[in-house]
Parts: C-alpha cells; structure tokens; sequence
C-alpha cells in the first residue's frame, strides 16, 4: 500500500552531494531527490530528465544558453542534449524524474547508482 513520503524526513537522512535518493518509484520512473552543490560534470542521457527545485537556485548549463531554476520551477532536459547542473549560491535541494535504473551521469562507468532513501 503506498504511504505519504515527507521529502524534509527524507532529505534528513543523508548529507552526500549528488547522490540521489529513490523516494518513489512512477510508471517505470524513479522519484529521486538530490542534494546539490557546486558544479557537476557534462553529460547527456537517452531519455528526457526532469528537475523540479524544492530549495536555492541551480543554473542548468546548455552548450548554447544557461538555464536558472528558482525554488518551485521545473525543467526537463530533452534527451541527448548535454549539459551540466551548477549550484552556485549554496546548496540545492532538487527532485529529478529518470526511469528506473538510469545513470546520474548518462553513463553506467561514471555514475552514482540512486538508492532507495
């Protein structure tokens, strides 16, 4: 039977930056929160990537623009397209949207594996 999740209680279990969480799992999808700081590397996935800010600010770096996320805002990374997440100003707290078992870097050999939170 499926229960309430309380993304605070969650996000209190763990300190890591860039290791994502599973908080929930969706029509093939894992429900993921990260907590974010400073910069992350280039990569591109084979499918879509949402970022939902939950707290702070986080610049999503494009080879052609840059995109800023405010606490509430969302953004999906079409697939493929590469980019890099930035937290500038201090830690982020972020929910992403990835099917089950994809990489956090777009690749098996560079990736923090999400785990259940």
């Amino acid at each position: 039977m499926h229960e309430p999740v309380s993304l605070d209680d969650k996000f209190a279990t763990f300190t890591e930056q860039w290791a994502p969480r599973i908080v929930a799992r969706y029509e093939g999808h894992e429900v993921r929160i990260a907590r974010l700081e400073g910069e992350f590397g280039w990569h591109s996935h084979d499918h879509d990537e949402l970022f939902l800010i939950l707290r702070g600010e986080l610049d999503i770096e494009l080879r052609e623009r840059t995109v800023t996320l405010r606490e509430g805002e969302l953004f999906v990374v079409p697939r493929e397209t590469e980019h890099r997440p930035v937290a500038r100003k201090g830690e982020v707290r972020a929910l992403l949207l990835d099917p089950a078992e994809s990489p956090n870097t777009g690749n098996n050999e560079t990736a923090t594996r999400a785990v259940e939170a």
